[in-house]
């Protein structure tokens, strides 16, 4: 099984350090109003956004699961989520992993998962069994 990494390289932190100091490109130009929007594009609006203090607190325990590496209550935790669904932004395959997040009194997994992302805090939460995502925003 192989965990999604949840932390920024050095060579991302460089690149980001190095934004920070010389602020927006200045060849930079913004998208023409009238360009097409790209599947991803429209992918990435549909997924709404929850603060992760709202979340149920088996999120909060799935997430910290995740950030140790285990161990996972059910062996498909951690798999590959193929994003059939086609509502998170497209990307290659393995480029997603799913986790359950424990329903109490469930008698089965339940519909609750979260779904990590390679990119650090790329994580999304559907309690609909995949009809539906939120992106988690760690700043509230």
């Amino acid at each position: 099984m192989r965990i999604p990494p949840r932390f920024v390289t050095l060579v991302g932190a460089a690149a980001i350090a190095g934004a920070l100091l010389t602020g927006p490109a200045a060849s930079a130009a913004p998208a023409p109003a009238s360009a097409p929007v790209s599947a991803a594009a429209a992918s990435a609006a549909a997924v709404g956004s929850v603060c992760y203090s709202a979340l149920p607190t088996q999120a909060h325990d799935t997430l910290d699961l995740i950030d140790q590496g285990g161990p996972f209550p059910y062996s498909q935790d951690g798999v590959v989520f193929q994003n059939r669904e086609r509502l998170l932004p497209a990307r290659g395959s393995g480029y997603y992993h799913e986790y359950t997040v424990i329903t109490p009194g469930s008698p089965t997994r339940g519909a609750r998962r979260i779904i990590t992302g390679q990119q650090w805090e790329e994580d999304y939460y559907t309690s609909d069994h995949y009809a539906s995502f939120r992106k988690i925003d760690f700043g509230c």
